[in-house]
């Protein structure tokens, strides 16, 4: 059991499994600018978690509930929670954009059910992500092999927290041109400097090896 001090933000998994260095300078370092994606995905966050809960016949919804989990060591607000008929629960987490090949997204809404289990006592097999491209919902079943990615995800994370690291740079184009944080982390600066320091052990060593 983790007490409420050392709990993890589960949208550090998000950050972590889309960029560790990201991860590290939003929690580690407390770094944090916006750009038109946070901003737009900040809004629709808003407007899941400010609606008023809802009762329908078979249904009760929640917005903004807060979860945690002791024995993982998480804790979070999910944007809407189902309560449907016969004891099924199911989050459902917002995104602005489109479906991603990555994971983080599904690891982010799996972290949430995992509390949801601990605190309510219920299993939640699957749950959904909402994505405000295409404004569809996707099913995301949460399988032993998703479940075992939010523990090891979490381990690391915890580590890096623990040791105040922060990860080096690392460009990619597509992934570090949308962040909000580029020109705070410097991605392609970092990147020539550890080229030319390289280039320069390199051509030391050359040097050691001709005398």
């Amino acid at each position: 059991m983790f007490p409420e001090d050392q709990l993890i933000p589960i949208s550090a998994l998000q950050h972590w499994l889309y960029c560790p260095r990201q991860c590290a300078l939003i929690h580690v370092e407390q770094a944090w600018s916006e750009n038109q994606f946070t901003a737009e995905g900040r809004v629709m966050h808003e407007r899941a978690h400010d609606g008023p809960d809802e009762s329908r016949p078979g249904i009760r919804i929640t917005r903004g509930m807060p979860v945690r989990s002791l024995e993982i060591g998480l804790t979070g607000q999910c944007d809407v929670v189902e309560f449907l008929a016969g004891g099924k629960v199911t989050p459902v987490e917002y995104k602005r954009g489109r479906p991603k090949a990555h994971r983080a997204d599904e690891v982010q809404l799996c972290a949430q059910a995992l509390c949801l289990e601990e605190m309510l006592q219920v299993e939640v097999p699957s749950g959904s992500l909402y994505y405000g491209k295409n404004r569809r919902r996707k099913e995301i079943p949460f399988d032993p092999m998703l479940r075992e990615l939010v523990f090891e995800t979490t381990k690391l994370i915890r580590e890096c927290f623990n040791k105040g690291f922060t990860p080096s740079a690392e460009y990619l184009a597509r992934r570090c041109d949308a962040c909000s944080l580029i020109d705070i982390c410097q991605p392609k600066s970092l990147r020539l400097k550890r080229g030319a320091a390289a280039w320069f052990t390199a051509q030391l060593q050359s040097q050691i090896t001709n005398l």
